[in-house]
């Protein structure tokens, strides 16, 4: 069973990777897109790549690139059966003196320029998660002061005002690197990150269960967070990824989860003086009312 294989893929592929979006949406200089391979590439391929004026994504399907234009979770994402398993690898150029908040309007440009996306709002009420301050109130350490980080923005555009953030991944987890010294390491039974805001952290977390996690902890600072699970914990908590993004796992890959209690992810948020509640609440969702399978020739 090759699950951690596919879990990570889907980790890859739903990091969040960028700051807040600002119109007006400007487009790349030039951009490539092809359909990816049948697999995953060997070593875990998978991935994106911001450097500068480069920025190459590889084995994305059509759903995560459109929650990542538009800065959505990937269940906020509504529309064609095929969204989920149609996938491309894009390589683009951006503008000289570029920074973060403009790299997703270019995505966004892209979709409706290549694709012809023609997209509308709405809102759907989901069954949730809310992360909360436990009883006793936070015990979460607070990142060092010096270079200091928008906890809106969780990276920092180089000194040039490129774009530089990074996601690798391989047989042993996922890591992503933001810049300005915040980042996110998911591997051997072990979540640790640095320089975290509350909604990029519930944004991982979200990643893990079965249902969507949003942020109601009222926290605004960031923080250095690390969590430790079981194996049966963390295995599961790979799984629901993968299915979140849409992967086809194994019948022996489901079966996985039915050994998971997780316990030790809620004994884990309680060391920081947070827990998880179910609740029900409205969310925004964005609606493909039109798309070709299909871009135009490059």
């Amino acid at each position: 069973m090759n699950v951690s294989r596919w879990a990570v893929c889907a980790l890859l592929v739903s990091a969040p990777v960028f700051g807040q979006t600002a119109p007006p949406r400007p487009e790349f200089e030039v951009a490539s897109i092809r359909p990816s391979g049948p697999q995953p590439p060997s070593q875990l391929g998978v991935g994106l790549h911001i450097d500068g004026a480069q920025v190459t994504i590889n084995y994305f399907a059509l759903r995560d690139y459109i929650a990542m234009a538009y800065d959505l979770k990937i269940y906020q994402v509504s529309g064609p059966d095929w969204l989920p398993s149609t996938r491309f690898d894009i390589a683009a150029k951006v503008p000289a003196g570029t920074g973060r908040d403009q790299v997703r309007p270019m995505l966004q440009s892209l979709l409706e320029d290549r694709f012809q996306m023609k997209t509308h709002r709405d809102s759907k009420e989901f069954a949730v998660y809310a992360l909360v301050v436990a009883k006793g109130g936070p015990k979460l350490k607070e990142s060092p002061k010096e270079s200091p980080l928008d906890p809106a923005d969780p990276g920092a555009p180089s000194q040039g005002g490129g774009v530089n953030v990074s996601a690798q991944g391989g047989r042993g987890g996922v890591n992503v690197n933001y810049g300005g010294g915040s980042s996110v390491a998911f591997a051997n039974n072990r979540f640790e990150g640095r320089k975290l805001s509350m909604p990029l952290f519930t944004e991982w977390l979200g990643r893990f269960m079965d249902r969507p996690v949003v942020d109601m902890t009222g926290l605004k600072s960031t923080y250095d967070i690390t969590l430790d699970f079981t194996p049966e914990d963390y295995m599961a908590m790979m799984i629901r990824s993968a299915i979140a993004a849409g992967v086809v796992l194994p019948p022996e890959a489901m079966r996985a989860l039915e050994g998971a209690s997780g316990d030790s992810l809620s004994a884990a948020l309680q060391t920081l003086g947070l827990k998880l509640e179910s609740r029900k609440a409205p969310i925004e969702v964005l609606v493909v009312d039109k798309m070709e399978k299909m871009p135009t020739e490059n």
